[in-house]
């Protein structure tokens, strides 16, 4: 086998080894399939840390900006863990829509990329 096959082999080989790891990553677990709603909730909670974090970086957020989105959004997920621990684990459809009105308006106070 030449150079250039073991090479496009080792690549092949490699592409593949990732895509399997990428496929686990974003299967969803079972407290996922389980809790939809909390976990969509989370999942933007999750986004906005990143869009902070990455104006910080930019410069297009400071530090006490951040740290005041960041507390509203501590609060956010707080109330969303107190609303499921009253529910068996679970939030209901119109405790989501509060929650997700709630980060709507946190969003609106993270500048627009």
């Amino acid at each position: 086998m030449n150079n250039f096959a073991k090479k496009l082999l080792s690549v092949a080989a490699i592409t593949v080894a990732l895509a399997s790891v990428a496929g686990t990553a974003t299967a969803d677990t079972t407290w996922q399939k389980n809790h939809p709603r909390r976990t969509q909730v989370n999942s933007r909670l999750n986004n906005q840390n990143r869009r902070i974090h990455q104006d910080v970086k930019n410069g297009t957020v400071t530090k006490r900006q951040a740290a005041a989105l960041h507390h509203d959004d501590r609060q956010v997920r707080q109330e969303e863990r107190d609303m499921a621990s009253q529910n068996g684990g679970h939030i209901t459809k119109s405790e989501q829509n509060v929650l997700n009105q709630q980060e709507n308006g946190i969003s609106k106070d993270i500048p627009p990329k």
